[in-house]
């Protein structure tokens, strides 16, 4: 086939399905705070809301109740399940299983990839300093994505993609705040100088500091005064 005659492949995004779509617009919705613990959610307002049947939403609250926002109640409906508390407790188990890879990252890390996360870094403050947020969370994403790769834990980063949405989320609600920017950046930065200088126990140490101050954050961004009180130790 002649090059002049090549088609561009379909953008991934739209080969997902309707309950993909639906799925992932509720799940942000309920982790960024939209609806509340306890809250309702009735299959036919929300499938209005979305421009769908219910049969796509139907679907979708089957996969949230897998993953634990949601619960079925007979006789009574849907109702989130998602509460400050929970937030925290997820941040805490990703900050035990990532500080973790960070450690052994520090001690696997080669020339060539320290290489590579510098220039990384120097994307990321250059999305720092100009706020754009897509490319931050994307950044960002492919920073932490980088340090489980090196790490090699494949096994960590699976038990770690159960709650991706949660820190996709988590992500695009504190880098729209630009002190968070700010100071994520700078604790980004101090992870690497860690790892770069072979340094596992401060490497770790720092990741861990990072994620639970992060969600500490966005608990109290999201949850208000429904976070106060849950306080746990760096």
């Amino acid at each position: 086939m002649s090059n002049a005659l090549a088609i561009e492949p379909v953008s991934p995004h739209l080969l997902r399905s309707l309950r993909e779509h639906v799925h992932e617009r509720l799940r942000r919705a309920i982790v960024a705070g939209t609806f509340r613990e306890g809250e309702r959610l009735n299959e036919r307002q929300l499938a209005d809301m979305l421009g769908v049947s219910t049969t796509p939403v139907k679907d979708a609250i089957r996969m949230l109740e897998s993953e634990g926002l949601v619960r079925t109640e007979a006789r009574r409906g849907v109702f989130v399940e998602f509460s400050a508390r929970q937030a925290l407790e997820m941040a805490l188990g990703r900050a035990a299983l990532e500080s973790v890879m960070t450690h052994i990252a520090a001690n696997r890390i080669s020339q060539a990839e320290i290489a590579e996360m510098s220039r990384l870094i120097d994307e990321m403050a250059h999305a720092t300093e100009h706020g754009d947020l897509e490319d931050l969370v994307n950044l960002n994403e492919a920073y932490h994505g980088m340090i489980h790769r090196i790490s090699g834990c494949g096994y960590l980063e699976r038990r770690l993609d159960g709650q991706r949405m949660y820190d996709h989320a988590q992500r695009i609600a504190l880098l729209g705040e630009p002190s968070e920017r700010a100071r994520g950046f700078e604790e980004h930065r101090g992870i690497f100088e860690a790892l770069r200088a072979h340094e596992p126990a401060r490497a770790e140490q720092r990741m861990r500091s990072h994620i639970v101050r992060s969600a500490k954050s966005h608990v109290r961004q999201v949850f208000g005064a429904d976070a106060e009180g849950l306080d746990y130790d760096e």
